[in-house]
C-alpha cells in the first residue's frame, strides 16, 4: 500500500544524499583514531571519525533514522577539529561531510536551547552588537575575572557560568604591568595611531593591496588584534583597504548545520570583498579563514555570480602569518621582546587550512622571543567554536589537558591565532590559577614594532 512506503532516501538523508562518493573514500583503516580528541577520551568507536562516517552512511542508505539517538548524539559530540583529515591516507573530506550531516541532524531534531540562542544572535548585528557591548562593559568592571576565581566549578549553573566568565575575562587585553619583562606589560594591546615617517630608503617595499575580515567576535572582543594586524601589515609594505558590506563569516552556523544561513553570510562577504579588487583577503581568525577558503564548496549550488564571487574569495584568502612568513618570507625586524612563548596551533589553521610553519616562522623572527615546545600543540583545546559552552564537561576535559601541557612548558605567554582558542585556553589557565597570558602571534610582533619605534605614539 502507498501508506506503507518508506520515506524517500533523499528526503531522509537531506544534504548527505548526494555524498555517497565522498563517504566511500573512508576505508576504515583506523589512522584517525589516535588523532581524534573525543575517541581518545571516551574510547567509543562511534565517537571516532570512522564511526561517525559509518553513521552517516547508514542514514544515506536508510538503515538509520536521522533522529536516532546514535546519529544525533555522536555527531553532536564531534569537535569538528579535523585532525582526522591531517592523518587520513584516503583524503576523506570529513569537515565537509560533518557540516552536511549536521544539517540533516538539525532538520530532524532541533539543537539545544543554548546553541539555538547563540547562533540566533551571532550574525545578526541588531542583536549581536548590543550583547557584545554589554559584554565589554561587564569585562571592564573586572567582575568576570573575580567570578572565574571565586565561583565553584560544580553544578549545572555554576560550572558553565564560571566558564563563561573566565572566557570573557580571557578576552581582555593584558593588564598594565601584569607580567613585566617576562610577559605582556603596560604596552601590550596599546593603540599607536600610525606608522612613524621614515626616509624613503628605510620604508618597506610596496607589496600590494589587501583587505582584512573584521569578523564578529574578533571585531567586538578582540578589536585590538584587528588593529595590530593592520599596523603590522602596513609596516611590512601592504596597503590595507576597507571592505564595506562585510560581516560574520558564517563558520559557526556551518559547523552547527545551519548551512542556508552560512550561505547567506558567505554570499554577502564574497560580494563585498570582490568589489575591493584586492590582491589578498587577510584573516587573523583561523576558523573564519577555513570557512572562507571553503566558500566555493558552500556556494557551489548557488547562482553564477555567487559561485564566481566565492571562487574569487576562496583563492585569495590567506592567514596573516602566511602573508608575513610563508614561502621563505620573514617579517620586518623589530626590537627584542624577552618573553617565553608556547605556540598552540588552532585546529582550523593547522588541519583545516594546512598552515603549519608560517606562525612558527613569524614567532621565531621576533628578537628575544624564547619559543617553548608545547606537548599536544596540534590537538584541539576543547573550544571548537561554541563547543566549550555547549559541552562544558568534555570540552573542559580536553581543555584541562591543554592547560597541563602549558604548565609543563613553563611559558609565560601562549600564542594562538583564533579568538575561540584564546578564550578557551585563557579561561582554563585562569581557573587553574596560572599567570599565563594568551595572545595572537601578530600581537607579539606588533609589540616588537612598538618597542622598536616603528610606530608613532
Amino acid at each position: 500500500m502507498a501508506g506503507d512506503a518508506s520515506p524517500p532516501r533523499a528526503r531522509l538523508a537531506g544534504a548527505l544524499a548526494d555524498q555517497t562518493d565522498r563517504l566511500s573514500h573512508c576505508v576504515h583503516c583506523g589512522f584517525c583514531l589516535p588523532a581524534c580528541p573525543t575517541y581518545t577520551r571516551l574510547g567509543d568507536e562511534a565517537d571516532s571519525p570512522r564511526g561517525r562516517l559509518h553513521l552517516m552512511g547508514a542514514v544515506v542508505e536508510g538503515r538509520l533514522a536521522p533522529d536516532s539517538r546514535a546519529f544525533q548524539e555522536h555527531l553532536d559530540r564531534c569537535l569538528g577539529c579535523r585532525a582526522c583529515e591531517s592523518v587520513c591516507p584516503s583524503g576523506v573530506e570529513y569537515g565537509f561531510l560533518l557540516e552536511r550531516a549536521r544539517e540533516v541532524a538539525v532538520d530532524a531534531c532541533p539543537p539545544s536551547v543554548l546553541q539555538r540562542l547563540l547562533l540566533g544572535v551571532i550574525g545578526r548585528p541588531l542583536l549581536f552588537r548590543p550583547w557584545m557591548w554589554g559584554s565589554r562593559m561587564l569585562r571592564a568592571t573586572g567582575l568576570p575575572a573575580l567570578l572565574a576565581r571565586r565561583l565553584s566549578g560544580e553544578g549545572r549553573v555554576a560550572g558553565p557560568l564560571r566558564l563563561g566568565m573566565a572566557m570573557l575575562a580571557a578576552s581582555a587585553p593584558p593588564r598594565p604591568g601584569s607580567m613585566e619583562d617576562d610577559g605582556p606589560g603596560s604596552s601590550a594591546g596599546g593603540e599607536p595611531a600610525r606608522l612613524r615617517s621614515e626616509p624613503a630608503a628605510r620604508q618597506p617595499k610596496a607589496r600590494g593591496r589587501v583587505a582584512i575580515l573584521d569578523g564578529c567576535v574578533q571585531d567586538q572582543l578582540f578589536r585590538r588584534v584587528n588593529r595590530a594586524t593592520r599596523r603590522v601589515l602596513e609596516a611590512n609594505g601592504w596597503d590595507v583597504v576597507a571592505a564595506p558590506g562585510q560581516g560574520c563569516c558564517g563558520a559557526l552556523h556551518a559547523h552547527g548545520g545551519r548551512l542556508e544561513e552560512a550561505r547567506t553570510m558567505a554570499r554577502r562577504n564574497a560580494e563585498a570583498f570582490q568589489r575591493t579588487g584586492v590582491d589578498h583577503v587577510v584573516l587573523n581568525a583561523a576558523g573564519c579563514g577555513a570557512a572562507m577558503r571553503e566558500y566555493p564548496d558552500l556556494l557551489e549550488e548557488g547562482d553564477a555570480p555567487a559561485r564566481e564571487a566565492g571562487a574569487w574569495l576562496g583563492s585569495r584568502t590567506l592567514d596573516v602569518s602566511e602573508l608575513l612568513a610563508a614561502d621563505g618570507r620573514t617579517p620586518r625586524a623589530g626590537a627584542p621582546v624577552p618573553w617565553s612563548v608556547a605556540y598552540d596551533a588552532p585546529c582550523h589553521l593547522l588541519h583545516g587550512q594546512r598552515v603549519a610553519d608560517p606562525p612558527l616562522r613569524l614567532l621565531r623572527s621576533i628578537p628575544g622571543v624564547e619559543l617553548r615546545e608545547l606537548d599536544g600543540a596540534d590537538e584541539c583545546c576543547g573550544g571548537a567554536g561554541i563547543y566549550g559552552l555547549t559541552h562544558p564537561e568534555l570540552g573542559g576535559r580536553i581543555g584541562g589537558d591543554k592547560v597541563e601541557a602549558i604548565r609543563r612548558s613553563g611559558a609565560r605567554v601562549v600564542a594562538t591565532g583564533n579568538p575561540g582558542c584564546i578564550m578557551q585556553i585563557g579561561a582554563g589557565l585562569r581557573m587553574a590559577g596560572l599567570p599565563v597570558q594568551v595572545l595572537h602571534p601578530v600581537e607579539i610582533l606588533d609589540e616588537s614594532y612598538r618597542r622598536g619605534g616603528i610606530y608613532q605614539d
